[in-house]
């Protein structure tokens, strides 16, 4: 379980550097085991920086978040070994091989011998890699390269996973490979959290949505929920009138 407690983070403002800007303003939630909830919010609103902060990349200014318990801020790599992490970029070492990618994340996560081995041929097997494994990563497909970031996120057997606009870029049968998986991970009862911009996608996948507007929670509850709070008939409309702008929407 994820739980995010009253998040402040400000940053100086870039153009006028006496000013600061407010990414997080209180942001409170909680994204449960057992479900995948997805976080919806216009360009700015604070997600990324969120995330950052579940990460361990960046400090709150005040509040706290915890991964099953654990401070982020007082324990951060006990925090972290419970977290699986897909970023919005599917960044790989080109000169590794998928196993060897595999493997450099397991070992970050201090992982060794036997059973470091036994876990990369879990994921590769899990995520039907066996074709790709001892291939250099250069030249790999956008759906090549999600399966190896997936694999890496997960080859520790984190409880919960967070994933920043996972299917950017993606073509559609690579989609559908990542949203199986994730079903399948909510079927074990996995915590899920990720950040999309595609409403049909959050809709159809999520159990929770948050919705977030300058920095803090403008609205919780399941996609039904939500549409019937605004009094709209789907997500994307719902969406628009719970921010209060239509600014920054992507479908």
């Amino acid at each position: 379980m994820i739980e995010v407690n009253n998040l402040h983070k400000s940053f100086i403002d870039k153009k006028d550097k006496k000013n600061t800007v407010k990414a997080l303003d209180g942001l409170s939630f909680t994204a449960k085991d057992g479900e995948i909830t997805g976080i919806l919010g216009p360009n700015g609103a604070g997600k990324t920086t969120c995330l950052r902060t579940l990460y361990g990349l960046l400090s709150a200014d005040e509040g706290f978040a915890t991964i099953d318990g654990i401070s982020v801020t007082d324990e951060p790599l006990a925090a972290r070994a419970r977290l699986g992490i897909f970023p919005d970029k599917f960044g790989l070492y080109e000169r590794l091989t998928a196993y060897e990618q595999i493997d450099y994340f397991a070992s970050l996560h201090g992982m060794s011998g036997k059973s470091k081995k036994q876990a990369i041929e879990q994921v590769i097997d899990d995520l039907e890699l066996a074709d790709l494994a001892h291939r250099k990563t250069v030249g790999f497909s956008q759906g090549q390269r999600m399966k190896v970031t997936l694999a890496q996120a997960l080859v520790h057997q984190p409880q919960n996973f967070v994933l920043d606009e996972p299917t950017r870029g993606l073509d559609v049968m690579s989609t559908r490979i990542l949203r199986n998986h994730l079903a399948k991970f909510k079927a074990k009862g996995h915590c899920i959290l990720f950040s999309s911009h595609v409403m049909q996608e959050v809709a159809a996948l999520c159990d929770r949505v948050i919705i977030v507007a300058n920095g803090t929670l403008a609205a919780q509850g399941t996609p039904q929920e939500l549409c019937e709070l605004a009094g709209e008939q789907n997500l994307e409309e719902a969406f628009v009138k719970l921010i209060g702008s239509d600014e920054g929407v992507a479908a």
